[in-house]
């Protein structure tokens, strides 16, 4: 994204609030932090909380993320949430009140992604590229994020899902 473009999309808005929800052991944490540490090398300033289910594997999982020129509570209000990143269409619907009016839910894109990748590790990276491509952070942001995240265990092949899905948008 070009400086230029980036600098309008910061004038319309200025905070920008993502709720990402599943189930342990699907990579919600993870995404979050990537997302987060994007907005951060991109120089924003960024606020994160998770919520835990009561199990570690297969229980409840969100994960608030707010970036933007000043954020102060990493908590998102009901209605306030502009992307609902789901890894799981029930936690989907039992987070969509979040959603405000006019927010996009990538919950389209699960089903594309469960069929894109090559494995189901790999269903939050390639969210992660759809989110991108909505989101005023720079790519060279996203793959210095990914590395920071990621470190070299199979970095290449989370960042060549993740460039699938960012051209994903390029397809709605």
């Amino acid at each position: 994204m070009t400086k230029q473009l980036k600098q309008n999309s910061k004038q319309k808005q200025s905070n920008w609030n993502i709720l990402f929800a599943g189930t342990g052991g699907q990579g919600v944490l993870t995404a979050s932090e990537v997302a987060g540490y994007a907005a951060v090398f991109d120089g924003y300033h960024v606020k994160k909380s998770e919520v835990h289910g009561m199990a570690q594997r297969g229980g409840s999982v969100e994960s608030h993320l707010r970036f933007g020129d000043g954020v102060f509570s990493p908590l998102i209000t009901k209605g306030a949430v502009d992307f609902l990143v789901s890894f799981h269409k029930d936690e989907r619907d039992r987070m969509k009140d979040f959603l405000k009016k006019g927010g996009t839910d990538l919950i389209d894109a699960l089903e594309e992604a469960k069929a894109s990748v090559s494995d189901p590790k790999f269903v939050n990276t390639y969210l992660l590229g759809v989110l991108s491509s909505y989101l005023p952070i720079t790519e060279q942001s996203w793959m210095k994020a990914l590395e920071k995240a990621f470190g070299q265990k199979r970095l290449d092949e989370n960042k060549a899902v993740f460039s699938q899905g960012r051209t994903r948008k390029q397809k709605l």
